[in-house]
């Protein structure tokens, strides 16, 4: 290639940067992975999402919604996307995946000073589980026959409620019950379920190719070691992917 040729290319290269539109991305308040401070969004996710997009120089920004409204707009809007989603076959038709933020396994959770003992999933369905709208454990509950969920907003707000004993049972991840105690809430664990992938949840119409280049800087981050060091500063423990299961 000539040097005109190149100059050209290079140009052109520019003025694409300059041009592509603004990915979206949406979170909740999740913490540690997503949360909200005076600077803007933060986490152990929020992090490795700043660092894929700095390296692939790609315009975007990050905005901490309420869970169902964050995850409805990734649904129906192009150029949006949602994390920290659990991969479940239910939302996998419904998006374009990059993964994984997080690997772990789903947990019921109690108050510190409950008797509630479930031995099985069928035993914890006596019970009120707390969960968030459109969260990956409130299909989960709804696809295992759990009758007597209830819906809050975020996960402070179940947590809450479980503290309180306005319910009996939280689901949520590992590394999240971790964070609580390590946090002084009051909580331990109840039940043991089985393992999650976590990622990016992209609209449909995500380019293939956008998400090809997502994808392979995730992969980069978790092969080089930032990953887990970025768990580490927030207390969280490896992943072990081999644990996963979609």
């Amino acid at each position: 290639m000539g040097v005109k040729h190149l100059i050209l290319a290079f140009f052109l290269g520019l003025s694409a940067t300059a041009h592509a539109e603004t990915i979206h991305f949406l979170t909740e308040e999740y913490p540690p992975y997503n949360f909200s401070t005076a600077g803007g969004a933060n986490g152990a996710s929020v992090e490795q999402v700043a660092l894929i997009m700095k390296a692939l120089d790609l315009p975007y920004d990050i905005e901490v919604l309420p869970w169902a409204r964050a995850f409805t707009l990734a649904e129906s809007q192009s150029l949006h996307c949602v994390f920290t989603t659990g991969h479940d076959a239910e939302r996998d038709r419904k998006f374009k995946w990059i993964e994984p933020l997080l690997v772990d396994h789903m947990i019921m959770v109690r108050h510190r000073d409950s008797a509630i003992a479930p031995r099985t999933i069928d035993e914890a369905k006596e019970f009120v589980i707390g969960t968030q709208r459109e969260d990956f454990s409130a299909t989960y509950l709804k696809t295992h026959g759990f009758e007597k969920i209830d819906y809050a907003a975020n996960l402070d707000s179940t947590v809450k409620k479980l503290i309180a004993g306005r319910v009996d049972l939280v689901m949520t991840s590992e590394k999240t019950f971790e964070s609580m105690q390590a946090a002084g809430r009051p909580v331990e664990a109840a039940l043991v379920l089985e393992g999650k992938q976590y990622g990016i949840a992209c609209h449909r119409d995500m380019p293939d190719e956008t998400i090809a280049r997502l994808q392979a800087e995730l992969d980069r981050l978790i092969a080089d070691g930032t990953q887990d060091r970025i768990f580490e500063r927030y207390g969280l423990r490896p992943n072990r992917i081999e644990q996963a299961a979609k």
